[in-house]
């Protein structure tokens, strides 16, 4: 991924991602950007708050396929839970796997030498999720296993982290981590990047 001059590495998602440019791609890009400064990788963050899969789809020409990029890392899921949870009318019809397969599929065909990340969506027990917590668990757990399925099915570099954040909630209350069960602090997004970096250099990518 970073074996050529001026890589371009993807990150794509929602307001976990975005975060107003201090999320755990900041963390990432920062490593890597120092680590291999001979080769002047690029770190995009494309991230867009409340975001599902349908809508990462719906721009995926120009924020993806457009970027020629390298790699490409998404972390999604959290809002089509969201939207499902909150029984808003966008979240009336689940179509986090429908949607998602589509993306890679067509990500597999207009770029198939891009190499695809997929981060596993999580949550922690906080003020967006505890009312209805057990919902919430069952819901992302859906979608936790259908993004590790796709990541098998399409050959992707998958990053497994709510097995993090819960060995995170051993050391400080959850909210520590994310501060509505949903949303990352500093620290969580730390926890983030580091899981995201090993999984990524385990696998050659870096």
């Amino acid at each position: 991924m970073i074996s050529k001059e001026n890589a371009v590495i993807l990150f794509q998602g929602d307001s976990i991602t975005d975060a107003n440019g201090q999320s755990y791609v900041f963390l990432i890009a920062a490593k890597l950007a120092t680590d291999h400064a001979e080769k002047s990788p690029q770190f995009l963050n494309r991230g867009i708050s409340g975001n599902r899969v349908s809508d990462l789809y719906a721009r995926w020409n120009e924020d993806a396929f457009s970027l020629q990029p390298d790699a490409i890392s998404i972390l999604i899921g959290v809002n089509d839970a969201w939207r499902t949870m909150s029984e808003e009318p966008s979240g009336v019809t689940d179509r986090f796997e429908r949607a998602y397969r589509h993306l890679l599929e067509e990500t597999k065909e207009v770029l198939p030498n891009t190499r695809l990340i997929l981060c596993e969506p999580f949550i922690l027990k906080g003020s967006a999720t505890e009312e209805k917590w057990d919902e919430w668990q069952k819901l992302v757990g859906k979608y936790q296993g259908i993004a590790r399925r796709l990541a098998e099915e399409f050959g992707t570099v998958f990053v497994p982290l709510q097995d993090a954040l819960d060995e995170a909630a051993k050391r400080a209350e959850p909210t520590y981590w994310l501060y509505d069960g949903v949303h990352p602090s500093g620290a969580g997004h730390e926890v983030i990047a580091r899981r995201w970096l090993e999984v990524v250099e385990k696998n050659g990518l870096v």
